[in-house]
């Protein structure tokens, strides 16, 4: 498992709206190259975010969870559309 992929993803969700786009739509084929467990991959597209703060050992930044995980996993249950906000 490594924490700094987990934190990776993130980032790059956070940075780069494409990419955002290809982990809300097709997560497996946006993760494939990253190093993450399949535990991984789960926590960050289902929004596991009490998984993903003990697996990277902090609390995510108020921004991230609101740019990035929370839309991304409500994205994939339908329930919101295009909240990807810039900054």
């Amino acid at each position: 498992m490594s924490k700094e992929a987990v934190l990776a993803v993130l980032g790059r969700a956070t940075e780069d709206i494409t990419f955002y786009s290809h982990l809300a739509e097709d997560y497996a084929k946006a993760l494939q190259d990253y190093d993450l467990t399949r535990q991984e991959q789960a926590a960050l597209i289902s929004g596991d975010v009490r998984w993903i703060e003990s697996h990277i050992g902090r609390k995510l930044d108020e921004g991230l969870m609101t740019k990035v995980v929370i839309p991304c996993s409500h994205k994939r249950s339908g329930k919101l559309e295009g909240l990807w906000k810039t900054a």
